[in-house]
């Protein structure tokens, strides 16, 4: 697996997506550090341990360089659950599936994993789908709780995004609804050039 593509330091969305955990498997003994491992007393890590790890350091774990972990998908990435987008992702209560589900989920398809593409293509097929959805649900239905609640927090923003536009375009349209008047400058300038012709 490569190491590259850090997340944006000082982004909170990115801090959150990537303490998401991956169920890591070890290649290699590691010594000190059993402690990773709730369910075991040894001081060491033992060859074909399986412990949650945060993205963030399971990434570190198992590029090129140090290949010290095998990383599993979460379970909502696997392919049951990409069927289930496929079919219709409209449908999907998506924050069921992470709050962070898309921030998390291209993080996983820069992976060097047999389901990295996969994720990746579902992820622009999920959001294509939704973007509609979300937009129309943003100009029409106001701020219904029960709506935001099935989004993810990428959906979120762009829901509040698309909610003040809308409300920023309606107040300009009421006000230019006001009846057109011709300004003072063009007023005095028909004025003069009135004047001027009398004096001709």
């Amino acid at each position: 697996m490569k190491c590259g593509s850090l997340p944006h330091y000082f982004s909170i969305e990115d801090i959150f997506a990537t303490q998401e955990r991956l169920p890591c498997k070890f290649v290699v003994p590691v010594h000190r550090l059993g402690f990773l491992d709730p369910s075991s007393e040894s001081e060491d890590i033992a060859v074909g341990t399986t412990v949650e790890l945060p993205y963030w350091l399971a990434k570190s774990l198992c590029c090129q360089r140090r290949n010290i972990v095998t990383v599993e998908m979460p379970k909502i990435y696997k392919e049951p659950y990409r069927e289930i987008l496929k079919a219709d992702a409209c449908v999907v209560d998506l924050h069921k599936f992470g709050l962070f589900f898309y921030e998390f989920g291209t993080y996983l398809s820069q992976l060097e994993h047999r389901d990295s593409v996969a994720i990746g293509s579902v992820l622009v097929q999920t959001f294509k789908e939704r973007f509609r959805q979300v937009m129309d649900w943003a100009h029409n239905s106001g701020t219904d709780p029960l709506i935001i609640q099935r989004l993810d927090s990428l959906e979120k923003a762009l829901f509040q995004e698309g909610y003040q536009t809308r409300a920023q375009l309606d107040a300009w349209l009421n006000k230019g609804a006001s009846q057109i008047t011709t300004a003072e400058m063009v007023i005095n300038y028909k004025k003069r050039k009135l004047a001027v012709l009398d004096d001709l």
